[in-house]
């Protein structure tokens, strides 16, 4: 006999729903609910922390489904057998997972930083032998190869010595700059955050904290947040079922107003708001989503739609690396918002950034930085074959840019955490206390991504740190 041990809250569009988000194994999220079910817990209790809550988000990881035993193996020549990896190939209509080598490029990291220090010291002729020899080499050897994948590090490379000869050439090799605002640039990096554990981990420590501040204010069930990006549409399809199974008798309502300064933003946005709708309808919370066409300078509770009877929180999840500082601009674009996001008093704001000192560093130590980090990046990621060329692509405009450019042509400016807490202190922000169940779930849930010990979650100066081999990868804050 099937158990069934929904909570008694769910609406029979609900529990469809909640199956449908959670792709192919209901049974999976059925289980979750029974286990809750079984441990003695008080079951007029919000479904809010746990293995509850990271059992149903594990659901939504592509990484958690099934995968055939007889995959395919690429061949791969010239290859150590203790550098093996998994990655996706297409076989029929099936999704199945086959063996790819990863190796190391002949490439020194040290050689192309030597290149990058020539370049800043005014040495051209140097940096441009350097480059030469071994971007040839480069070529030659991916040329050879009759499967790239499993090649991320010699690609790495590659866009390195681009983005350094757009550096010293930037007439014969333009830098990448527009593209950074194209669809197809917003595309490859949603498909970064859908494939790698700390970004999706990232935006589950901010969907928690947002629900921990909720649960501060019991009385009201309107929550309020404010989203200045939305880059990830799926992180709202998960705070849309965590409120949906909080609600007890009283319709959750999420309002999410985003703001933009485009046309392109404002159908962007209209899109995913259209997608969110059907979500929450399915699964009965009211949902309300505004964008706004403002300055900051103009931004206000009654411009915002804020009413007094709700929680009223502020998502800043990968928004501010791409706003200039005062080392680009005296306006200095980020402080002004931090500044007006003060003004509005919310209950809590999220910060999820980069762990990079890539902002005011020199040239040499940019390139050093920007190597290590997406190195570690990429190792820590599995990858499937039409996803990696996307992920790929944005990465080389993200390197083209990152290097090749300076002042405002530079979109990207990500720091470290010690830098954006004192940016937050600066316009009066506190941290906040970090609640010890939202760690331990965000480590379970960790353990629906991977098993590999060098993948680690864990509390730091106040962050969410998520780590590959100990290097720090992205942070999440909360503050009031």
């Amino acid at each position: 006999m099937e158990r069934s041990a929904w909570p008694k809250s769910l609406s029979s569009s609900g529990k469809r729903a909640i199956q449908e988000l959670s792709g192919q194994n209901p049974k999976k999220l059925r289980d979750a609910f029974d286990a809750h079910s079984q441990t003695g817990d008080d079951p007029r209790q919000p479904l809010f922390a746990g293995n509850l809550i990271v059992s149903v988000l594990g659901s939504f990881s592509s990484n958690t489904q099934s995968l055939s035993s007889g995959a395919e193996s690429y061949e791969v020549s010239q290859v150590p057998s203790n550098a093996c990896v998994m990655s996706g190939v297409s076989k029929g209509s099936e999704s199945i997972k086959s063996p790819v080598k990863r190796v190391k490029t002949p490439v020194q990291r040290s050689s192309v930083v030597e290149a990058a220090t020539a370049i800043y010291e005014g040495r051209v002729d140097m940096a441009s032998e350097i480059l030469t020899r071994w971007s040839a080499e480069i070529l030659t050897s991916l040329s050879a190869v009759p499967n790239p994948m499993g090649y991320s590090e010699w690609k790495l490379m590659g866009y390195m010595i681009s983005a350094l000869k757009s550096r010293m050439s930037p007439v014969d090799y333009p830098p990448p700059v527009v593209e950074l605002f194209t669809e197809e640039h917003v595309s490859s990096v949603r498909s970064l955050y859908d494939l790698s554990p700390c970004f999706e981990l990232s935006f589950m420590a901010a969907n928690l904290a947002i629900l921990e501040a909720t649960s501060e204010q019991p009385s009201t069930n309107k929550l309020h947040v404010i989203d200045f990006n939305i880059g990830w549409e799926r992180q709202y399809h998960n705070l849309l079922l965590l409120l949906s199974m909080r609600q007890a008798g009283n319709q959750s309502t999420l309002k999410i107003t985003t703001l933009t300064d485009s046309i392109n933003g404002v159908e962007r946005l209209r899109m995913i708001g259209d997608r969110l709708s059907e979500v929450a309808a399915e699964i009965g919370v009211r949902l309300v989503v505004n964008i706004v066409r403002q300055k900051l300078s103009e931004l206000s509770h009654d411009s915002l739609g804020c009413e007094p009877l709700e929680v009223l929180a502020v998502n800043l999840a990968f928004k501010l690396y791409r706003m200039p500082d005062e080392s680009v601009s005296a306006e200095n674009t980020r402080n002004e918002l931090l500044r007006c996001m003060k003004v509005l008093m919310p209950q809590v704001v999220t910060l999820v950034e980069q762990e990079m000192n890539g902002n005011t560093a020199p040239l040499p130590m940019r390139v050093g930085e920007v190597l290590a980090y997406y190195g570690a990046l990429l190792e820590s990621i599995d990858f499937k074959v039409p996803e990696q060329v996307r992920v790929e692509e944005g990465l080389r405009r993200k390197l083209g840019n990152w290097v090749a450019c300076e002042g405002r042509d530079r979109v990207e400016r990500c720091e470290v955490f010690g830098k954006w807490g004192a940016s937050m202190g600066m316009v009066g922000f506190q941290l906040k206390p970090l609640v010890p169940h939202v760690t331990e779930s965000l480590k379970l849930r960790l353990g629906y991504w991977t098993s590999d010990p060098r993948s680690t979650v864990k509390e730091e100066n106040g962050g969410f740190c998520f780590n590959w081999r100990g290097r720090i990868l992205t942070v999440t804050s909360v503050w009031h």
